[in-house]
């Protein structure tokens, strides 16, 4: 399969500039941005297994956050091997297909988490307004064409974006100041559109989703059932008040100079830091996976001989 850049522009190379006006601070950097990716990947990959390995977890909102493990897992890992190697041996360049594959998969896990939220507010609607139907409604076919939409729009999107930059229209400077080739490092009318057009989706259907959780759990009798519905969707909220936050601090910051350091600590956050942040408030507000967890380090330390 051709990629449309493959053939244009291929002798062109960026120069990431990353945080290179702060050099005195490319050690403490790399330490920090090093850590959160480790805790990124051992807590999303440990995540899934936790799912994987409980069957009480076997529900359509830990299959949802299975998959929002492994696209927090996957779009951490785009960027940030890549701002960690500009740190630490100050290889800043990047060839004009490494920047746009880059760019790609960028912005498919971008648009695919967007809408991964959006199926999960989704489906804490039906658990909060229709418990007695939850597992009927939300049946294993429709989880799986629900996810399958959420990856085929997140690439969709991002293939025609990409297709939209392909044009060899790279001229003057070649530098980048920005540590990844994505979101705002490249500027496109078509991405501008398809982003807010995604962002804009996701929310009505996050907004829609929430507002008919309240009005149920306004309606509801008991205290016990308000702090049940209530510890159902903290999560969740949680989750995508900072995701969409973030992305939204980022629309409304116009792209010059001045800011160009809060565009990089703002994708830093969606990056690195949310995709760190994200199993650990799942795991510490659910007491099913903190036991999971339990369960595993028990069997770890009771498998070694003595």
């Amino acid at each position: 399969m051709a990629y449309p850049w493959e053939n244009q522009s291929a002798g062109i190379t960026f120069v990431l500039l990353g945080f290179s006006e702060y050099p005195q601070l490319q050690v403490p950097l790399f330490l920090a941005f090093f850590t959160a990716y480790t805790v990124s990947v051992v807590g999303n990959l440990g995540m899934i297994v936790i799912i994987r390995s409980n069957p009480k977890l076997h529900t359509p909102m830990y299959f949802f956050l299975s998959h929002l493990s492994f696209l927090d897992f996957c779009y951490s890992s785009i960027t940030t091997p890549k701002l960690l190697e500009i740190l630490l041996v100050d290889r800043r360049t990047i060839s004009y297909v490494g920047c746009m594959m880059q760019f790609f998969f960028g912005c498919t896990l971008a648009i695919t988490e967007m809408f991964m939220l959006a199926v999960m507010a989704y489906d804490r609607f039906v658990a909060v307004c229709n418990p007695l139907l939850y597992t009927v409604a939300m049946s294993p076919k429709l989880c799986s064409l629900l996810v399958a939409g959420t990856y085929t729009w997140g690439g969709s999107c991002s293939w025609t974006i990409t297709c939209s930059l392909s044009e060899p229209s790279f001229c003057g400077s070649n530098g980048i100041h920005h540590f990844g080739c994505e979101y705002s490092a490249i500027v496109s009318m078509t991405r501008f559109i398809i982003s807010t057009l995604s962002e804009v989706c996701s929310l009505l259907i996050i907004l829609a989703s929430y507002i008919f959780i309240i009005v149920t759990i306004i309606k509801m009798p008991s205290a016990g059932g308000l702090r049940k519905a209530f510890s159902t969707c903290a999560s969740h909220l949680t989750t995508i008040t900072i995701f969409h936050g973030v992305i939204l601090l980022l629309y409304c910051v116009p792209n010059s100079r001045s800011s160009w350091l809060f565009i990089k600590v703002a994708t830093v956050l969606y990056t690195i830091v949310i995709p760190m942040l994200n199993p650990l408030i799942y795991s510490l507000r659910n007491n099913d996976v903190k036991e999971t967890i339990r369960k595993l380090v028990k069997a770890k330390m009771f498998s070694h001989p003595m």
